[in-house]
């Protein structure tokens, strides 16, 4: 993962060996969906979503997700302030999630062993991973968007200041092959589940 421009405030995007991490990172943590039970509502869904996408700075999903919470029941005020990295409006319950959300994105998606581990104690193991592959959802979105933009910013006479135009394209190459297979292998691992084949932890 790299910098799209220079500085203290700039962008992550993807290198080939980031995104290959994160595939397979959602690849590996079963899909809420694919459970009897949904044990992450939609707004606080939209809640881990908005903390990750505050500190990554994608525009594209900063405007998608504000729009998705205010659906959900999330205010507007709110919404502004879990972007800004402020949390004093999110449910207690909901708050060890949302902190946790923004540690994985500030580490580049090298969370603490021991914050992985505290996610688990306060949540259950079912529930700790419906909020991590979330978060890697949004990730990926995230650092899709922010490439793109690094993209448009070498286009303009703009580049990113640590990464090349061959690392951009590869990574859109990357994602315009890799994609279909991770969607397929995410309903893969819902059907399976569905039928009991399976666990879905045991097709990671």
């Amino acid at each position: 993962m790299t910098q799209s421009q220079n500085g203290p405030c700039a962008k992550r995007i993807y290198t080939v060996s980031s995104l290959l991490r994160d595939m397979r990172g959602i690849l590996t943590c079963p899909p809420a969906s694919s459970r009897s039970e949904r044990s992450v509502n939609s707004s606080f869904s939209e809640r881990i979503m908005l903390a990750v996408t505050g500190v990554n700075d994608c525009r594209y999903c900063s405007y998608g997700h504000a729009k998705r919470a205010l659906e959900c029941g999330v205010t507007q005020e709110e919404i502004e302030l879990l972007l800004g990295g402020d949390f004093g409006r999110v449910p207690p319950a909901e708050a060890p999630a949302i902190l946790f959300a923004q540690h994985y994105a500030e580490s580049g998606g090298n969370p603490d062993p021991d914050a992985i581990r505290t996610l688990e104690e306060t949540y259950g193991k079912r529930t700790a991973e419906d909020i991590l592959f979330r978060i890697r959802m949004i990730t990926l979105g995230n650092l899709t968007g922010n490439t793109f933009d690094a993209l448009l910013g070498r286009v303009r006479g703009r580049p990113a200041g640590d990464s090349s135009l061959w690392g951009e394209l590869a990574v859109f190459v990357l994602l315009v092959l890799g994609m279909p297979v991770v969607g397929l292998g995410l309903v893969f691992k819902r059907l399976a589940a569905a039928l009991g084949m399976r666990s879905a932890a045991d097709w990671a």
